[in-house]
């Protein structure tokens, strides 16, 4: 943990909830950004600004950065433009989640309550992997990926760039899914996906 100030971007469902980790972890919270002024302030956090651009008037302010945005797109968009300016996006890993000690762990990312990250896997940044969710051994998730809630992915799965799995799935093992892919809610995928195509059902299918 970093004693800076610590700003949450993305202050609603999502962000609560990495707050809630964060915060375990001591973080010294201060700021949100959205974009809007939020109805509801759980942490009673001050409102910042409505984006991160390049208008932003508190990029030397010495802040950390918790990506709170679900969106994978949006995650990445707002993540590369941080890294592009070295600002820091600590990871946050919930204190009952498990992650082997020779997993690798990228930068941004949110590891949940109860997930757990098996031997050998590799998570890649800004990635988010939800609640009770499953990353069994050498498996890769790339960047800014989002596991749902209760997914599992079996042994040595790829998951592409900006893929979305959706809450309890089940990923077959030594599968490859690509960058930029759906996958719904309750999916069982047996085969691999390509990129770009979303997949629901089981055993999943493609739809358009």
């Amino acid at each position: 943990m970093s004693n800076k100030e610590t700003v949450v971007i993305g202050y609603s469902g999502h962000g609560w909830v990495l707050s809630e980790a964060a915060i375990s972890f001591g973080f010294r919270f201060l700021y949100y950004i959205d974009l809007k002024y939020a109805a509801r302030n759980p942490y009673n956090l001050t409102y910042l600004a409505p984006a991160i651009d390049e208008n932003f008037q508190d990029w030397n302010s010495g802040y950390q950065y918790l990506l709170g945005i679900g969106d994978n797109r949006t995650r990445f968009s707002i993540a590369t433009r941080l890294a592009e300016r070295n600002q820091l996006m600590p990871t946050i890993i919930h204190p009952d989640a498990s992650v082997a000690k020779n997993a690798e762990i990228g930068a941004g990312i949110f590891i949940a309550r109860n997930a757990a990250v098996n031997p050998f896997a590799s998570i890649g940044d800004y990635t988010i992997l939800n609640t009770s969710s499953v990353v069994e051994h050498e498996c890769n998730v790339g960047c800014a990926a989002h596991i749902g809630p209760g997914t599992v992915l079996a042994g040595n799965v790829r998951v592409g760039n900006r893929t979305f799995i959706g809450a309890n799935s089940v990923v077959k093992q030594g599968l490859t899914i690509g960058d930029d892919v759906i996958i719904g809610a309750g999916s069982v995928i047996i085969r691999d996906v390509s990129s770009g195509t979303k997949i629901v059902g089981n055993p999943g299918r493609e739809i358009r």
